[in-house]
């Protein structure tokens, strides 16, 4: 009983070790970057400014604020 248990302790640990060196094998791997990429930052709502949905929008919205329809 000892020899099986000796076994599947010894089959553990390689399969451990095997799983360790997997794992830092594929950490190395992965491209980890320095810099985030620039992306144009846009003005908030002003890029949208344009979209039918957009206008609707405010169409509805602009008589429940007493508004005349312009940027919020």
């Amino acid at each position: 009983m000892d020899t099986d248990r000796a076994r599947r302790l010894g089959s553990f640990l390689v399969g451990g070790l095997l799983g360790s060196v997997a794992g830092l094998v594929a950490a190395g791997r992965m491209r980890v970057r320095e810099t985030p990429l620039e992306r144009p930052a846009g003005d908030g709502l002003a890029a949208f400014e344009g979209a039918p949905c957009y206008r609707e929008l405010v169409e509805r919205i602009a008589p429940e604020q007493g508004d005349d329809g312009g940027r919020w």
